[in-house]
């Protein structure tokens, strides 16, 4: 059995909590849920649909801000964006388009546009995506294969906790989330794709194409 983040073999038992089986790798630091307590597709998009991200809600938008603003500061006018994992209600790329960027969509649950598999973009988002990744360690080739040789790509999740926490996390509570990083986790998924890495706030990523 390997790390489904970085492949590695140094994985261990971690827990079970709320009678699911939680893996953990001594390389890149993820843990991880066991694919056997995976959610159906149906039943996973199910759950998304009752999410109440709204493209017009203040909160989520100014919540959004945090991986926006820092990403913005990388780019260039006339650079093309893809909003990667961008849900039912993809604020992000509204926000992005307002400050004058073109940006796409792609979700495999409501917006399963396949044509940006044949594109390469400028930057790549990822708000609170990377966590629901069933398979990451193809998910970040897929995405490193989208990007062009300078591109930047901007991840959100919620960095995790510390081990003792972690049965009573909110954030591993969502049937849906079933990977969880720390800084390291993402310094190691760089190293593995030749990324630079940087944090600029809690929670947040900053990646470019070495």
């Amino acid at each position: 059995m390997k790390c489904i983040v970085c492949h590695s073999q140094n994985i261990k038992s971690f827990g079970i909590f709320d009678f699911k089986h939680y893996w953990k790798c001594d390389f890149c630091e993820a843990k991880f849920l066991d694919k056997c307590h995976f959610l159906q597709r149906t039943d996973e998009k199910k759950h998304y649909s009752n999410h109440k991200n709204r493209v017009n809600d203040p909160a989520y938008r100014s919540f959004l801000e945090k991986l926006k603003d820092p990403l913005k500061r990388s780019l260039l006018r006339g650079d093309v964006g893809l909003d990667y994992g961008c849900g039912k209600g993809p604020a992000l790329a509204d926000m992005f388009r307002k400050d004058g960027f073109e940006i796409e969509l792609y979700d495999p649950f409501f917006f399963p546009n396949k044509t940006i598999f044949n594109k390469k973009y400028d930057f790549i988002t990822c708000t609170e995506t990377v966590e629901h990744f069933h398979d990451p360690f193809h998910e970040f080739i897929k995405i490193d294969g989208l990007l062009k040789a300078s591109g930047r790509l901007g991840l959100m999740t919620c960095f995790s906790t510390a081990d003792d926490a972690f049965e009573n996390w909110h954030y591993r509570r969502d049937p849906t989330h079933v990977v969880f990083y720390k800084e390291s986790t993402f310094e190691v998924i760089s190293s593995q794709r030749r990324w630079v890495c940087d944090f600029p706030l809690k929670d947040i990523v900053l990646i470019s194409k070495a």
